[in-house]
């Protein structure tokens, strides 16, 4: 049996989990979104591990599809899993890379010892992914995925996405 799966509609830079999951870029710095509220709520000391990384194993950035940890710095949690969702496109089918967001984070979590990761609806806002799609993918995907981890929180920003995970989850 998989993780017992929760919604919360919320911020997941306040969410007290073991990780929880940036959606990030490849270049791992910060940006915009989630990604640029967790490296602004969690300080200096995520953004000193990610160019801590980018020295020393992902010189060219972080690819599509993959995971690496760093310290979650002043968030609630003690982990973040920083993952690169793939930007939407109509021409092309990148379901795939968006799923491998998700196995690779929760393999990372396993790795870490994490019981509870708190995930954001990956990919879903500025790179375009539809929210019912990008809501299918990941449910489908954290509910198929072998894991130690005990709880998968999706944290969605404003009730319409909750809504969307809500169907999704049946």
């Amino acid at each position: 049996m998989g993780p017992r799966i929760t919604l919360v509609q919320g911020d997941i830079t306040a969410e007290h989990a073991d990780a929880v999951v940036n959606a990030a870029n490849s270049s791992l710095l910060g940006g915009g979104g989630v990604d640029g509220a967790i490296h602004r709520r969690g300080g200096p000391e995520i953004l000193a591990a990610c160019e801590q990384l980018r020295r020393t194993h992902y010189g060219k950035g972080l690819a599509t599809g993959r995971a690496v940890a760093t310290t979650a710095g002043r968030l609630p949690a003690t982990h973040v899993i920083h993952t690169v969702g793939p930007v939407y496109s109509r021409h092309e089918d990148r379901s795939e890379l968006l799923a491998s967001c998700y196995r690779e984070s929760l393999r990372v979590a396993d790795e870490l010892g994490a019981r509870t990761v708190a995930f954001p609806a990956i990919s879903t806002g500025i790179y375009g992914w539809p929210m019912d799609d990008g809501a299918r993918i990941a449910v489908e995907t954290v509910r198929t995925t072998p894991t130690a981890v005990e709880e998968v929180r999706f944290v969605l920003f404003d009730a319409a996405a909750h809504a969307v995970f809500a169907a999704a989850l049946g």
